[in-house]
């Protein structure tokens, strides 16, 4: 399954409300545990911040199995839930976003803190570049030369990148093939080699 992903260094925005100052952090963290690891990061580097809200996806977008969020010290539901929510309804995967509050002075009241942190977020999301997750699977195989010409016109068909490519009586390679297409790469290579030719995924 594919889907659009932070880019791997991190995103970061600013927004201003009534001299509050919310700095968005953004970045991506495929498992829950780099996400924590992200969110301790952000606290270091804004130690003297108001607050340091957060919230998490750790999965394809949309998935509610592995979330976090906090308000830390924000009045309930005022930060970590916009901010999830956000999260939830974009087309992002594997996500994790830290709104850093520096406090102006000025109390916003639930529904403006709420506002705030939904916004921090969806500007950030908004200016930053995506990458693509592509799931893949490592395999071996080996093929006879006079097929070769043919097997690298299936390496192209099926976005496959060659890892290591060695030559004694045959030709041994070891692929990353995007996992979508290792079914239908097999089939098709299996006709091509009249089934000599056999996938041993690592």
């Amino acid at each position: 399954m594919r889907f659009p992903i932070p880019p791997k260094k991190v995103h970061r925005t600013r927004l201003e409300v009534k001299r509050s100052v919310f700095i968005a952090s953004v970045a991506h963290t495929r498992l829950p545990e780099d996400a924590y690891a992200f969110i301790k990061d952000i606290r270091r580097e804004f130690d003297d911040a108001t607050h340091n809200c957060w919230a998490f996806v750790a999965g394809p977008p949309g998935d509610t199995r592995l979330i976090g969020l906090s308000d830390d010290g924000e009045p309930h539901g005022t930060a970590g839930k916009p901010m999830l929510n956000v999260l939830l309804h974009s087309d992002l995967g594997e996500i994790t976003c830290v709104v850093t509050r520096y406090y102006g002075g000025t109390k916003l009241g639930t529904g403006g803190l709420a506002r705030a942190y939904g916004q921090a977020v969806g500007d950030a999301l908004d200016s930053m570049e995506r990458s693509e997750y592509i799931p893949v699977i490592k395999v071996e195989t080996t093929i006879e030369y006079h097929i070769q010409s043919q097997f690298k016109r299936l390496l192209t068909r099926f976005e496959i990148e060659v890892e290591r490519e060695t030559f004694s009586d045959h030709v041994n390679y070891l692929l990353t093939v995007p996992e979508e297409y290792l079914e239908e790469f097999e089939g098709h290579l299996s006709d091509l080699s009249l089934g000599k030719a056999l996938l041993s995924k690592l």
